[in-house]
């Protein structure tokens, strides 16, 4: 059965909204009505996101790196052997990124256009590499023989920051104000569905498969047994976890058992207290809607609002859509399905008519499509595998279309490209890698349009119109319209190695465009010219008039979600 489109209703100081558009919007014309057209009102989505592997960041304080610690099972720069001629290897040690180093490179992230970071997990992990599992090899997935818990997934005490990310006076509190100091909101990686991996091991290791309480008491205990072997009904330490195997061998948390939920709970309020501003939720999938239902609702009791976005990974719109839904805990997800046709046409020169066909616009099973995160590339998949001018124009479309977009570290220079988890992909980055980028034609354009993005109320928040998705060309309008605040962005990309021209309609010229990087005023014109991988976007502050686009306007923001 169909619902109506969500349309949140958040009350938007005036304050926060110009500060979105950059100056006050004219007032409408006597007479003439002023019909209220966005995507959503929700505020995470004036943010754009750069996402690090705090491990493999930057790092800042060297004597937190624990180079010791593990024994027989060392925990510290452990390489794999190389994958490709290139001699590029991959590690599965811990290599010393931690918050002095992101901190000390907020600068960095912020002059890119970045508002908020994105972190890996900071909660204490066993100290020792992994033993059981099995064999990692160049193109593996959910293979863990040897690992380290560097990547911060495997939670042993989800009350306590990992020894590895601290410094004297800088633990997560400290981060936090420190990045919102410098412009930068922190998102905060979250698991709810395991713990470390918890059997296969060669003999019973100290901290695997155990879940501990803020005190450091054990509440819980795989005990190195495959789950079939669990005997919750008898053993306090098993109930916590399921008898059935789900992501490799990692320890997988029972959600009937309300100690779950409660536990859960408590330490990630915790960090929101500790100044995290939204979580990035892991394998949403692996717990059911009821679950993240009262997880959200329990979280939000106390911080109404609070914007959560999820993994869902799977690539189609209506498996993964049922986390967006009200009933279900009103998540974001990340947008896999968009993702995949990005890729597609940026890897192999494809059709942007690909792409188009993706947002969602006209219909979608997500509850609100804008509030989707959208990315083309993370930690868990190989990297994109594009020419610089390929990175350039996927920077190009994520930062002008519907969408929260989120960037993968490194990806500011083609840091890895196409390279897989264990190929290279989580690679350290360091002080060279950042010196590197600096001057680098990728993010020299990325902080162009990102800065705009930053500036334009109607790239973040407006409704969507496309107008051209074909070959190498895409057009559309980003419209606001909401309590007498007026932004028209008119958008057209060229991802081809020639110029392009495209052509304005009637109504389109009758609009007085000012250039969005600019801000000159534009004389009347018939068309907008495109340079090789380029953009163009104009700006109108007036409010839109044509009873054509006020039609498709409607219809866009009267659609329904799809059940």
């Amino acid at each position: 059965m169909n619902t109506l489109f969500r349309q949140t209703l958040l009350t938007l100081s005036c304050a926060v909204v110009l500060a979105g558009c950059g100056q006050s919007a004219p007032p409408s014309p006597p007479g003439i009505e002023t019909p209220d057209y966005y995507g959503t009102l929700t505020p995470f989505a004036s943010e754009a996101v750069y996402f690090v592997v705090t491990d493999r960041f930057v790092n800042g304080d060297p004597e937190n790196d624990q180079r010791d610690q593990g024994g027989e099972h060392p925990t510290f720069d452990i390489p794999l052997p190389a994958c490709a001629d290139d001699g590029v290897q991959a590690n599965i040690g811990y290599l010393g990124g931690d918050f002095k180093g992101l901190l000390d490179n907020a600068d960095y992230i912020r002059e890119m256009g970045f508002t908020a970071v994105w972190i890996t997990p900071i909660v204490d992990n066993p100290d020792q590499a992994f033993t059981g599992g099995d064999e990692i090899t160049c193109t593996s997935f959910l293979t863990d023989r040897g690992k380290s818990g560097y990547h911060g997934y495997w939670g042993l005490n989800f009350f306590a920051v990992d020894e590895h990310l601290p410094s004297p006076g800088l633990g997560f509190a400290e981060l936090t104000r420190g990045l919102q100091a410098k412009g930068l909101k922190t998102v905060l990686d979250i698991v709810g569905n395991h713990s470390s991996p918890g059997y296969t091991m060669t003999e019973t290791q100290p901290g695997f498969g155990q879940l501990l309480s803020a005190d450091g008491s054990v509440l819980a205990d795989h005990q190195n047994l495959p789950p079939e072997q669990l005997d919750p009904a008898n053993n306090p330490l098993h109930a916590w976890y399921n008898t059935k195997p789900d992501l490799a061998q990692l320890a997988d948390l029972n959600a009937d058992h309300p100690a779950v939920l409660d536990y859960l709970v408590d330490a990630n309020l915790q960090w929101i207290e500790q100044g995290a501003h939204a979580f990035r939720v892991d394998t949403i999938r692996h717990q059911p809607y009821a679950f993240w239902k009262a997880f959200a609702d329990r979280i939000r009791a106390r911080h109404p609002d609070f914007f959560m976005f999820g993994e869902a990974f799977n690539y189609d719109a209506a498996t993964i859509a049922p986390f967006t839904w009200p009933e279900n805990g009103s998540y974001s997800l990340l947008d896999f399905p968009l993702k995949k046709a990005v890729q597609d046409v940026f890897e192999n020169d494809g059709d942007f008519a690909q792409i188009g066909a993706a947002f969602g616009l006209d219909a979608s099973p997500f509850q609100n499509p804008y509030e989707l995160t959208t990315f083309y590339d993370n930690h868990d998949m190989p990297r994109i595998k594009t020419s610089d001018a390929g990175f350039i124009d996927a920077h190009n479309l994520l930062f002008t279309a519907r969408g929260i977009p989120v960037i993968y570290y490194g990806s500011e220079m083609g840091f890895m490209r196409g390279k897989a988890e264990h190929a290279g992909n989580r690679n350290y980055f360091g002080s060279e890698g950042i010196e590197q980028a600096r001057e680098h034609p990728i993010r020299s354009a990325l902080g162009r349009i990102a800065h705009l993005r930053g500036q334009s109320i109607a790239l973040q928040r407006g409704l969507q119109l496309n107008l051209e998705f074909k070959g190498d060309l895409a057009a559309f309008l980003r419209v606001y319209q909401y309590q007498g605040t007026s932004q028209t962005a008119l958008v057209v990309l060229n991802k081809g190695d020639q110029a392009l021209s495209y052509a304005l309609t009637a109504d389109l010229q009758a609009i007085a465009w000012r250039e969005g990087f600019s801000g000159e005023s534009l004389n009347v014109s018939t068309s907008v010219e495109v340079p090789a991988h380029g953009v163009a976007v104009w700006l109108s502050d007036s409010p839109i008039s044509a009873p054509t686009l006020r039609a498709q306007l409607d219809t866009l923001m009267a659609r329904n979600v799809m059940r």
